[in-house]
């Protein structure tokens, strides 16, 4: 059985990544008919951790990982690095004597704690002075009932974690209230400001961004834009020296590099050192975003019913979140770029061929498996395929956000 985990980013104040949520399935077509979530747990532990490996998944950041009451008593967190593990205890884990011995052995040995959907109740007191984090629901707990919460805690000494904050305005009203950490989808979204320009040079960068990737753009024309760039120049010698190619000698000459790359990476590579300066001042889990997108949806392509070209996907991937870092309408957006129709259909309009695929992305990265499932069966993709899809473009985002 494959084994399915997205991720899902934990900010700090300043919308830097503390951490990644593992969200985990162990197989698409039966969705854990007979699995408890123990089994659900011990899978994704002995995946991401022995398999795949957890730098391949997390960087050097941290894993927040769900565990159950059996595996909390079992101790199995203590199988894994403290350093980069964060043991959530679950909403409906009840605070037994045993539970609270096995959380207290492992708060001694330096793990971090985190209570997960918390909602306040006085029996939990023991293991909410054993937690470091505290996470609050913001989607499904009132806003007078997280003050409340917010108050109780405020004489634990425990960091407050917000979590599926999906607006610019949650994001706000948690760090008001005193909230550390965040987690949602709320980076994603445009900030958009009623009589706001947007400067020359980033329409420009915009405008590069969508001419490399048409077919009919000339190799020749592709390394000047290399050679008249110092910093550009200076990225891609790093990315071709990346772990991600894993070559035995560096490479020292910008012409080896591009000979090397060939015309299709030399695209790929100047999209996104495009769009790494155009989200300067955005969130870089907003860039590592598009980039993971813009890949997986390349790996699609040309696969199933539907067969769209993997340049294509690759496209719509990658512009998939540009209103967010343009902080402006995709409609709006898309009248300054020369895109095809049917890119522009799935990007502003959500319809046709293409945006089944990336449906099918943000399904996968919010961890919505029945959406995966369904929008794989309508292009006609194999399941099985989609993990390695999915670690593959995390990985290769990783090796570019580094150089």
């Amino acid at each position: 059985m494959e084994t399915y985990i997205a991720r899902q980013p934990i900010f700090t104040k300043s919308k830097k990544v503390f951490g990644y949520e593992l969200l985990f399935r162990g197989g698409m077509s039966n969705f854990f008919p007979n699995v408890d979530g123990d089994m659900a747990t011990s899978r994704l532990l002995s995946s991401s951790f022995l398999l795949i490996g957890m730098e391949k998944i997390t960087g050097k950041r941290r894993a927040f990982i769900n565990f159950t009451q059996d595996l909390l008593v079992n101790r199995i967190p203590l199988m894994f690095p403290r350093e980069r593990t964060v043991v959530e205890i679950l909403e409906d884990v009840k605070p037994e004597k045993d539970v609270i011995n096995a959380c207290r052995e492992m708060a001694d040995k330096g793990y971090c704690l985190a209570l997960d959907d918390f909602l306040f109740r006085p029996n939990y007191m023991p293991l909410i002075s054993l937690a470091k984090i505290v996470k609050i629901d913001f989607r499904s707990t009132p806003m007078e009932a997280i003050y409340e919460l917010v108050e109780k805690l405020s004489q634990c000494d425990v960091d407050l974690l917000a979590e599926k904050v999906e607006t610019h305005e949650k994001f706000q009203k948690a760090l008001e209230m005193g909230f550390v950490y965040f987690q949602g989808y709320f980076f994603g979204r445009p900030q958009i400001l009623k009589g706001r320009d947007i400067p020359t040079s980033k329409i420009t960068l915009m405008q590069i961004m969508a001419e490399i990737n048409k077919e009919d753009f000339r190799f020749d024309e592709l390394e000047r834009f290399i050679s008249r760039d110092v910093g550009i120049s200076y990225k891609l010698l790093r990315y071709i020296n990346s772990a991600y190619f894993s070559r035995l000698e560096n490479i020292s000459s910008i012409k080896q590099a591009t000979v090397l790359l060939g015309e299709y990476e030399l695209r790929r590579f100047l999209s996104l050192a495009a769009m790494t300066k155009l989200a300067s001042d955005k969130p870089d889990e907003l860039v590592r975003a598009s980039i993971i997108r813009a890949k997986f949806c390349e790996l699609m392509g040309g696969r199933g019913s539907f067969m769209a070209k993997p340049s294509t996907l690759f496209t719509v991937g990658l512009f998939s979140l540009i209103d967010a870092i343009m902080d402006d309408s995709m409609e709006n957006l898309m009248k300054k770029l020369s895109l095809s129709e049917s890119i522009k259909n799935a990007l502003v309009y959500r319809r046709g061929e293409l945006n089944h695929y990336l449906k099918l992305v943000v399904y996968y990265e919010k961890g919505d498996w029945e959406g995966v499932a369904e929008m794989a069966g309508i292009l006609g993709l194999g399941e099985e395929d989609l993990p390695r899809y999915y670690m593959d473009s995390v990985y290769w985002a990783d090796s570019f956000m580094v150089i």
